[in-house]
């Protein structure tokens, strides 16, 4: 039964970790790792317990990678090799077990700022890119010269944008770079100007330019990819980014070019469904899958408050990692929320093997929030920090007493009017006087006993009552395949 709805202690010995990755040789390793880099970090510190974090595909260095830092550094090393929802985000309960003064992270990360001040380190690995290659590609993307273009990249490419800047800037006169948002570090100030902050990544905008104005030129990805739609962070720079904007893509290895624009309006088209199936929903189920990760728990009462605003009952679940089989439980759910990262709601949601569908906080924004613009103006937020308010993008709930609870909305799904909120109509004494509510009526009833009403086999039948009371006998003794009265033949 733990199964079934969490994952059981001994899941975390018996599961293979995947793929394993090719080991890295060893006179790489400072290359690869950038160890000059750590061990200066874990020096000016002073640390003496340091936590390594790794994901599944690089555990095959970490014992190596381990050993050269405790020599280098003199401090303790532990490996944090299995995190408890998603390894992009930084394992802040794991290093805080592990007694550790400093974290460094190693391998693809949100950058997602962490719940618990703890001076962090991030080594995003750099991978070779063919430059001459790129430039070809960006030429051929880019006839016009003029043309406002911003450099975007996969994280492990984000070294190799300033070259590719460099060798771009003779001919283009518009030419934006980003780069990593690395968290900063505890205690230092914020530099000013603040530069603008999207998807990961800082954009130094210059004054009076927005982010909306520029197409976008994307280093990343691979030609051996099994399924390009499942890259969460190009998922959401597709789903962010301008609708009016070209976007494309550029393998780093062979410089061949890919035009994202069908695989961004298939994006646009499966949220804009998500929306309907959250506005159809009775029953939402909240799954929290962060603890490390700043601000979840207001984010959490934000989706909270939001379900009970538009009428919907909501549950919170703390599965872990979600899995088909952990949710098939909760049959009386109509959609599922996942609180995570950027990268880590964005995950489940694109893999399309769950029961029921799985949104992000922000679609179900817009499903609950009237006064959240329709779609084609309104942002696709992919961090939920950005609809708790004192963000520039938060939109509040309308009173009570706004008309916007009361504009009429058709299912695109199911073709029906959609009522009010309940706690809208109970309000509205016209309505109470039309239609009143039979005195003997269950006033509310929770939705897991509505649904099992629903069922054709509801369970086995207790019968009270209807069942004589008989003396208790000795029933079969052993076990099923061989029980005491069963003869050995």
């Amino acid at each position: 039964m733990e199964s079934m709805f969490s994952s059981p202690a001994e899941a975390a010995l018996q599961r293979e970790a995947g793929v394993p990755g090719l080991l890295t040789p060893l006179p790489d390793l400072d290359r690869v790792y950038e160890l000059e880099r750590v061990a200066g970090f874990v020096r000016d510190l002073g640390c003496e317990r340091v936590a390594l974090q790794f994901p599944d595909q690089l555990l095959g260095d970490a014992v190596a990678v381990a050993a050269r830092l405790e020599e280098t550094t003199g401090s303790k090393m532990f490996i944090l090799g299995d995190t408890a929802y998603g390894s992009c985000c930084v394992d802040v309960l794991g290093a805080e077990q592990a007694g550790a003064q400093a974290l460094i992270h190693f391998g693809p990360a949100c950058l997602s700022p962490p719940a618990r001040p703890l001076p962090v380190a991030f080594v995003l690995r750099q991978r070779s890119v063919a430059l001459e290659l790129c430039v070809k590609a960006f030429e051929a993307q880019n006839p016009d010269p003029k043309a406002p273009v911003v450099l975007l990249s996969e994280p492990a490419c984000a070294h190799a944008l300033e070259a590719l800047a460099t060798l771009l800037r003779p001919r283009y006169l518009d030419l934006l770079v980003s780069s990593p948002a690395f968290p900063l570090p505890v205690g230092s100030l914020s530099p000013e100007p603040m530069p603008l902050e999207r998807f990961g990544r800082r954009f130094p905008l210059a004054p009076g330019r927005r982010l909306e104005e520029y197409g976008a030129f994307y280093v990343g990805g691979s030609k051996a990819s099994p399924d390009p739609d499942l890259d969460p962070d190009l998922s959401r720079l597709l789903l962010g980014w301008a609708p009016g904007q070209p976007f494309s893509s550029c393998c780093p290895d062979t410089g061949k070019t890919q035009d994202e624009g069908a695989r961004a309006g298939r994006l646009r088209a499966r949220r804009r469904y998500l929306v309907e199936r959250a506005r159809d929903a009775r029953v939402v189920g909240l799954l929290a899958g962060t603890l490390g990760v700043a601000q979840h728990r207001e984010a959490l009462a934000h989706l909270r408050n939001l379900t009970q605003a538009a009428g919907k009952r909501s549950y919170v679940l703390a599965l872990g990692r979600p899995t088909p089989a952990k949710l098939a439980n909760f049959p009386e759910v109509d959609v599922f929320v996942l609180l995570a990262c950027p990268l880590g709601a964005l995950a489940p949601q694109l893999s399309g093997s769950f029961f029921q569908p799985i949104l992000a906080p922000c679609e179900l924004e817009a499903a609950c929030n009237p006064a959240w613009p329709p779609p084609g103006l309104a942002p696709h937020l992919t961090h939920y920090a950005d609809l708790l308010p004192g963000s520039p993008f938060h939109v509040p709930l309308p009173p009570p007493e706004s008309e916007l609870w009361e504009t009429p909305d058709v299912s695109l799904i199911t073709g029906d009017l959609r009522p009010p909120p309940a706690w809208k109509s109970s309000n509205d004494h016209g309505s109470l006087a039309l239609t009143p509510r039979p005195q003997l009526e269950l006033a509310e009833s929770s939705p897991a006993a509505s649904f099992l009403s629903s069922r054709s086999w509801q369970g086995l039948e207790p019968r009270l009552g209807q069942t004589p009371v008989t003396e208790a006998v000795s029933g079969r003794r052993g076990i099923a395949i061989a029980y005491e009265d069963e003869g050995s033949g």
